[in-house]
């Protein structure tokens, strides 16, 4: 088992129509305005950008995000990460009713900052718990997010 390579998956239902969530979600330069735990996102160009998250551990992971699929017919939003965490990561945003939506969101990297790499084994159960009250907490702010627009 390879102790730093890592998959998340994440459910979100949300009280708002399909396309709503899918465009929000794609502009990820806006994530820090309601993800407390996205602390910064610099666009480079069109396709590209460099976020930086910390969540309630003291280390922040810094990485540049390529888009990939953007398909709002089905939903499905896409980005390759590099840097302190290489991989991938994907939304799939379906419609619940007229009013609802699911939000999937899918990652699947490798942790390539050498501290984590360092404590992955001992670290592992934390670092998921970590992902995971950040994960709670973005759902929080995009709903509230949501009701405001």
């Amino acid at each position: 088992m390879d102790w730093n390579h890592h998959r998340f998956r994440s459910l979100w239902t949300l009280s708002a129509p399909a396309p709503v969530v899918y465009r929000v979600l794609e502009r990820i330069e806006d994530y820090p305005l309601w993800w407390p735990q996205v602390r910064d996102v610099t666009r480079l160009d069109d396709t590209s950008g460099i976020i930086t998250i910390r969540s309630l551990l003291p280390y922040d992971l810094t990485s540049t995000v390529r888009a990939g699929r953007r398909d709002p017919e089905t939903g499905i939003l896409e980005a390759g990460l590099s840097g302190d965490i290489d991989g991938w990561a994907r939304w799939t945003v379906t419609r619940l009713g007229p009013h609802g939506c699911l939000a999937h969101y899918e990652q699947e990297v490798d942790v390539r900052k050498p501290l984590l790499r360092l404590l992955a084994v001992p670290g592992r159960p934390v670092f998921r718990a970590n992902h995971a009250l950040m994960m709670r907490a973005g759902r929080r702010g995009l709903a509230a997010h949501l009701e405001a627009v």
